[in-house]
């Protein structure tokens, strides 16, 4: 049974930051490891330290007796769109892809919410909607061409953007799922404790994980490639701990509340902060203070979430 969306307020505003707050830290640190190991091992090792974390929370959620079990075909879908082929077709995508297009990809997650939501759920598109869509994208690509559109003729397509887009769809697709539950798919239960309800879709989602990664080194191992590349060090680690702490635990959560406030639709536009706060990470780490189009492309995205969560 679904919660009807609520209006977005302050506190809600402050939660769905967080995502694309980790998201951003996320993408820079999935494109430091290109080169140190495998982009679809990267995600599964980051989800078994998420799995090692949550399980002290919520081990109960995996007993025998547990009422997960006679609902595991709904925990075994989310586990496979969220943990298994969303973070591994964006770290496949940062491999082969530029920033610049990865981010502009992943800008259309909110056109995908409202078309998945239209054709799935049968959620009509408001105009609001459609002219939230227009001003967060518009924010997003200011940010992206750096207040210069001439920039835009220079854009190259790669396979890394196709990863992507399959990755804005899988992300669209599996917030409907956490707004719009079926009448009796979730035992109430594990629904209202967070960890639990992670920790089943972790769960789920290392099993389709660990057949990836096997086909993955599988691959690697076989010519012309011939064999593996797994850099281990200090910095593999410390990527591997921020992954699984911030863009998995912290973020998922965070999603998962504010999903359930405010819907889909809205929380779809606050992952168009993910660029932005990409380019300002960047910006301080590489010593550059920020700079007048990231001031208007902020202007426009918040504007884009302003007018699509008015009632």
């Amino acid at each position: 049974m679904s919660v009807p969306a609520q209006r977005l307020t302050p506190a809600t505003a402050a939660l769905l930051l967080v995502p694309p707050l980790m998201w951003a830290g996320n993408a820079i640190v999935g494109r430091l490891m290109q080169g140190s190991i495998p982009p679809i091992t990267f995600n599964f090792l980051r989800w078994v330290l998420a799995f090692a974390m949550l399980l002290p929370l919520a081990a109960w959620v995996l007993a025998p007796r547990s009422p997960l079990w006679t609902h595991w075909r709904r925990f075994l879908l989310l586990g496979l769109l969220s943990v298994a082929l969303y973070n591994a077709l964006q770290y496949m995508a940062l491999k082969t892809s530029t920033p610049i297009n990865v981010t502009l990809v992943a800008a259309s997650t909110p056109v995908w919410m409202l078309l998945i939501g239209r054709w799935a759920y049968g959620v009509p598109i408001t105009r609001r909607a459609a002219l939230g869509a227009v001003l967060s994208l518009t924010g997003v690509a200011v940010v992206l061409v750096r207040g210069d559109w001439h920039q835009l003729s220079s854009l190259q397509l790669v396979p890394g953007d196709a990863w992507m887009l399959a990755a804005a769809i899988t992300w669209a697709a599996y917030s409907w799922m956490l707004a719009r539950p079926a009448q009796g798919s979730e035992p109430a239960e594990v629904r209202r404790d967070w960890a639990a309800f992670l920790l089943a879709q972790v769960a789920f989602g290392l099993m389709w994980s660990s057949l990836m990664t096997a086909g993955e080194w599988a691959l690697l191992a076989a010519p012309p490639e011939g064999s593996h590349h797994l850099n281990w060090g200090w910095p593999l680690a410390l990527a591997l701990l921020y992954v699984a702490v911030g863009p998995s635990l912290l973020a998922y959560r965070a999603w998962g509340a504010g999903v359930a406030r405010v819907g889909p639709t809205t929380a779809g536009f606050f992952s168009n902060l993910t660029p932005l706060f990409a380019a300002l990470m960047s910006a301080t780490l590489l010593g550059e203070a920020p700079r007048l189009y990231h001031a208007a492309g902020f202007a426009l995205i918040v504007g884009g979430i302003l007018v699509s969560s008015r009632r």
